[in-house]
């Protein structure tokens, strides 16, 4: 424990000098981030200590025992010495009392955060990794988003953790917030769980930590850790249906007569495809491409012109729209709040 508040103190020195990464594991923001903090600042502790015994042993016998010119046994062979039942009792005895120890410290913290009591009230999200993008799932809600995970902050006094029940629709993929939890996959036909608790609200990024294919590296996570006020106008907001913006009925119209009804769900249309991520608040959202791109209509025609713009490998195929249709469309899907 002495171990690990030391290198706490070490790591937060090193994040006020730097800034706060907001993907730096040496500041975690939830329980089981916490505790596998804790734990890998134990092995670092031990596996450091090692590494200062072993090179500075080194050290002292280079510089102790070298060959002087002038000594008056410069030319002769030192003693030889074969076996020592006391040294390699020791190198085989302390290693393995050091791995049993590391072994016993890494299952407590697996059997904690997985074995967790679960609080009744807890929310419960449903994750489904595609490639190459995240959609997020709230049963008990009745809401269906994407890429953006919105969650409500969890009081220390009165925890209540986010659980996330998770899969892939494709490939392997790997739900990764350093700040607020360790790794998860997500593999076709097989559920995982996990939870997160962050107590503090803001935003903490991620990534998909399993190659996946081509935009692997571009398939990212946002989880905004809202306060409960945050989280019920949230709520309200996704709730509601799509808006019907009298404006935008043209890009409206030219949405729901092209192939984007086949792969998008917009709440209260007739666009009801499930391939690609629901895009019913999708202007209320902060970026586009899986988090790659900030949401602003230029980068958002951009996108609907051609996905490879940001994205090349993008499962999402260039529209070829005329100008005049990209506009309309672009306005349309800026006004879904």
């Amino acid at each position: 424990m002495f171990l690990s508040q030391g290198w706490r103190g070490v790591a937060t020195i090193m994040l006020s000098g730097s800034g706060a990464d907001p993907t730096n594991i040496f500041a975690p923001a939830g329980t089981p981030a916490h505790s596998i903090f804790s734990l890998s600042m134990l092995v670092l502790s031990i596996t450091g200590a090692i590494f200062l015994g072993v090179t500075g042993t080194l050290i002292y016998v280079l510089v102790r025992y070298r060959m002087r010119k002038n000594a008056p046994d410069a030319d002769q062979e030192p003693p030889q010495i074969y076996g020592s039942n006391q040294i390699e009792l020791s190198w085989t005895v302390i290693p393995i009392l050091i791995v049993v120890m590391l072994f016993l410290a890494t299952t407590r913290v697996i059997y904690t955060t997985e074995h967790a009591r679960r609080p009744k009230d807890s929310l419960n999200v449903t994750v489904v990794g595609h490639q190459f993008w995240w959609e997020y799932r709230y049963p008990s809600l009745g809401i269906v988003t994407a890429n953006e995970l919105h969650v409500p902050i969890s009081d220390p006094k009165h925890p209540m953790p986010t659980y996330l029940t998770m899969s892939s629709a494709d490939v392997d993929h790997s739900f990764w917030v350093p700040r607020l939890a360790g790794k998860m996959d997500l593999i076709p036909n097989k559920v995982n769980t996990m939870w997160i608790d962050p107590q503090k609200p803001g935003l903490y990024l991620g990534q998909c930590a399993q190659y996946c294919g081509v935009q692997h590296a571009k398939m990212l996570i946002r989880v905004y850790a809202d306060t409960p006020q945050q989280f019920a106008a949230w709520v309200a907001n996704q709730q509601r249906p799509a808006v019907q913006d009298p404006a935008v009925a043209e890009g409206r119209d030219v949405f729901m007569h092209n192939a984007c009804i086949s792969c998008h769900t917009i709440n209260g249309t007739v666009a009801t495809g499930r391939f690609g991520p629901n895009l019913t608040h999708v202007g209320s959202r902060d970026t586009i491409a899986s988090g790659s791109v900030a949401n602003n209509p230029a980068n958002l025609r951009r996108f609907i012109e051609d996905p490879a713009n940001f994205k090349p490998g993008a499962l999402m195929p260039p529209m070829h729209l005329n100008s005049h249709d990209l506009d309309a469309v672009t306005a349309y899907l800026t006004s879904l709040k």
